[in-house]
């Protein structure tokens, strides 16, 4: 009975002992289940993303030339305008008043300008001599009458009063004998011409006189510089537009162009002519652009490069102030290492890594170099090769040669 018990007592010991080597066998051989997909040969799209505000293509704050209060309002906030169009008045009643005082001393310049150069006609000079002869033939009588009738109001016969008429009657044929002479000299005289330049200036000036008149009456007018939308009108009728102040502004917002600050080491990639994609911060909808602007200067405070990017905007649907975010497709580079972007995890020491699993099914841990994400995929420079099974699902924490089963491989 003894011997019985001692051999079922070794025997128990014998098959616990077998249990607890087996289960130690498993500890120190754990297996991980995890997803791998293939390195492979793709082309791969550097892609480039900013933030940025959209502004209009063009827009003109309307300032008004002149100080005078706003006579009338033509247009409002969000009216459609074209180049040119009346937008508003100011008051003018002093302006126009002086434009016509303009206007007539120019034309009284040219009637003088036309009389000048008419006297140079040789019937002119010939009528001139005809009247200094008249008047000397008039003053000469004159003269007559007058020294006869001194000597008769010497000798009494005469009254004194028809003396001084004579006399009066002597000087006015007198004066109008010397005023004929002197218009002939002046018509034969060589400074003629001088008089003619005289009166052609006088024509400039009261012409120059005048075009300033008319700008200024001009300037009450306030038009549109531009096609677009009026988005903003500062005064209300009656109030005071001061010059130099906006009065009113026009935008075009028949396209827009977005406004963005990339970094410096992406922005060498971009062109003008590159083609973007915009979407609102708070819309889905994307609408295709192109690259018009890469400044050639950054700036210092952000390292960063502008970059502007127009859209056409039928129906004003884009508001110029909104955030957008824009993607560019700066290059397609073709034949290149590609592997998931899920399979890439960071390394202790920093840097980037992958899980290989090769036909032993053991995880064997790699460092590679990441180039250009494109979406789900990323490009390896080094580090893996085409044809590697790497770890998509199930890498975080996995030790470098940990047996694995691998689930599923996606090609």
């Amino acid at each position: 009975m003894g011997r019985y018990t001692l051999a079922i007592a070794g025997l128990s010991v014998w098959w616990l002992a077998a249990g607890c080597g087996s289960k130690e066998e498993k500890e120190a051989e754990p297996v991980a289940r995890v997803q791998t997909a293939a390195v492979r040969m793709d082309s791969v799209r550097r892609i480039i993303e900013a933030d940025g505000i959209l502004y209009p293509r063009n827009q003109a704050s309307v300032v008004p030339k002149i100080s005078a209060p706003v006579k009338a309002f033509y247009v409002n906030r969000g009216d459609r305008v074209r180049e040119g169009q009346l937008l508003a008045t100011l008051e003018n009643r002093d302006l126009a008043a002086a434009a016509a005082e303009s206007k007539g001393q120019y034309e009284q310049a040219e009637a003088n300008y036309r009389a000048t150069t008419a006297a140079t006609v040789p019937e002119e000079v010939v009528k001139a001599q005809t009247d200094v002869q008249a008047n000397k033939e008039a003053m000469d009588a004159a003269q007559k009458v007058y020294e006869s009738r001194q000597e008769l109001l010497a000798e009494g016969a005469l009254a004194r009063k028809l003396v001084q008429d004579a006399q009066v009657a002597y000087v006015q044929a007198r004066s109008q004998y010397e005023a004929a002479k002197q218009h002939l000299e002046a018509l034969q005289s060589a400074g003629k011409q001088e008089q003619i330049k005289t009166a052609e200036a006088q024509v400039a000036t009261a012409k120059a006189h005048y075009q300033g008149s008319e700008a200024q009456l001009s300037y009450a007018e306030i038009r549109s510089p531009l096609n677009g939308v009026i988005a903003d009108r500062g005064v209300y009728p009656g109030e005071m537009a001061t010059a130099g102040s906006p009065l009113l502004t026009v935008i075009d917002n028949s396209r827009v162009v977005a406004r963005l600050n990339v970094p410096q080491g992406q922005a060498m990639y971009l062109k003008v002519g590159g083609a973007a994609m915009l979407k609102q911060a708070d819309g889905t909808e994307e609408t295709p652009g192109a690259v018009t602007v890469v400044s050639p200067a950054v700036d210092p405070n952000s390292t960063t490069v502008q970059v502007w990017v127009e859209t056409a905007n039928p129906g004003g649907r884009l508001r110029a102030g909104v955030s957008v975010h824009v993607k560019f497709i700066a290059e397609t580079i073709a034949n290149a290492v590609v592997a998931p972007a899920a399979a890439l995890l960071l390394g202790e020491e920093g840097g980037t890594q992958v899980i290989v699993v090769g036909t032993d099914k053991i995880a064997h841990i790699q460092k590679v170099e990441a180039g250009v994400r494109d979406g789900d995929k990323v490009q390896i420079l080094s580090g893996a090769k085409p044809g590697e099974q790497v770890v998509t699902v199930g890498g975080l924490g996995l030790e470098d040669g940990t047996k694995v089963e691998v689930e599923k491989e996606r090609s």
